[in-house]
């Protein structure tokens, strides 16, 4: 296990009616303003009870953050927090939301073209405005730790960013407030979870044997509760679990001192960029795929995850491997999600583009070993087909 530093400063506020403490965790002379997406926060009554929790303190609103944040929308809560001199940010919804809110807390004191900072992932960072979260999906581990994704419409770039400066101050976790989510969105962010945990744990042996079987018994609690979030919308305590696997997936603790790949996460946005597909989505068409075609740096790891998280001991080393990853691929299609380019309408046309777009993103070297080319993405792409 490698040499690591860990920090995260975010306080978790977990549990059905919690919103009513942003009274407390809000300061009292916050001017603040209130991020979201779309309007179901506001058609399930969560809007109005964090509107109610703040109290008297000066509340604007800003709507319509994208299920994948656009710097162009961005922009504009930046130039409104500049010209009303808001002090505050609360982001309530999912890990959209909250990327979203990561970057606007960033850019808005940001000396400079804003974009570098998703040029730079994040390094010129120097400040951020203090923010807070209500999470209403859980997916992205957004709500715990200091990264974002942010797409640019204008040059259909979908980068990743991070900064010590862009933690949130605090989240509130309420699981009953999932009830109301649809069927793909549940779905969504169980996948997500899941290739998190994954992109940490499936890389090669590195003597973390905590990090290890904590990886693996997150996995298998999304294995046994996936399903059931979806057939049972409103079973608080699978929401409850899901929400927290959600969160200890990506707040640091499982990539702590050991390596990680990412190799999945960075084609897939390129999928996103491109297609509009859904995050999670693109995230159950490359997993399988890079997997299979990098079978052999992963190979120890990947006897591991057979044996441990899907419970394969019987046949040869490569049967043992080709079942792991066909359980794979069969998990995510038990979600509803398809796990196929083919699925999405996508052809062997488009792989050229994509390749392209990895190359002018500068993403030619991914994975644990670096050693993901284009030529090796070329391959993931091809087998996804």
């Amino acid at each position: 296990m490698q040499n690591f530093d860990f920090y995260n400063p975010t306080k978790i506020v977990f549990g059905t009616e919690t919103i009513a403490r942003l009274s407390k965790l809000v300061p009292p002379a916050a001017r603040v303003l209130l991020l979201y997406g779309g309007s179901s926060a506001q058609k399930n009554g969560t809007l109005d009870e964090v509107r109610a929790a703040l109290g008297a303190r000066e509340v604007q609103d800003f709507g319509g953050i994208e299920p994948n944040p656009t710097y162009e929308t961005l922009m504009r809560a930046v130039e409104q927090i500049r010209r009303e001199k808001l002090d505050f940010l609360l982001a309530v919804g999912g890990g959209s939301v909250i990327d979203g809110t990561k970057f606007i807390a960033a850019a808005v004191n940001f000396e400079g073209d804003p974009w570098s900072i998703m040029e730079s992932h994040g390094r010129v960072v120097k400040s951020a405005l203090p923010y807070g979260s209500v999470l209403t999906l859980p997916a992205t581990g957004s709500e715990m730790n200091n990264g974002g994704v942010v797409t640019r419409k204008a040059t259909m770039s979908k980068l990743a960013f991070s900064s010590s400066h862009v933690y949130p101050q605090f989240s509130i976790l309420d699981p009953s407030k999932t009830f109301s989510l649809p069927v793909r969105q549940v779905a969504n962010g169980v996948a997500d979870a899941f290739t998190h945990i994954v992109e940490q744990y499936l890389t090669y042996p590195a003597d973390g044997m905590v990090q290890d079987r904590f990886a693996e018994g997150l996995l298998q609690t999304l294995i046994e509760i996936g399903p059931k979030a979806i057939a049972d919308p409103e079973d608080y305590a699978i929401r409850a679990n899901l929400m927290w696997v959600a969160t200890l997936a990506l707040n640091g603790l499982i990539g702590a001192g050991v390596p990680q790949d990412w190799a999945t996460h960075m084609i897939g946005h390129e999928l996103t960029a491109r297609y509009g597909i859904d995050h999670a989505r693109t995230l159950s068409i490359i997993l399988p795929s890079n997997l299979q075609i990098r079978r052999e740096s992963k190979h120890a790891k990947l006897l591991q995850y057979a044996e441990r998280v899907w419970h394969l001991s019987e046949g040869s080393e490569e049967e043992r491997i080709d079942a792991a990853i066909e359980k794979t691929r069969a998990f995510f299609e038990s979600l509803e999600i398809k796990t196929r380019l083919r699925d999405y309408d996508i052809g062997a046309d488009a792989i050229d583009l994509l390749i392209n777009q990895l190359q002018a993103h500068g993403m030619t070297q991914l994975g644990e070993h670096k050693d993901v080319t284009l030529a090796v993405s070329r391959r993931v792409l091809e087998a996804s087909l």
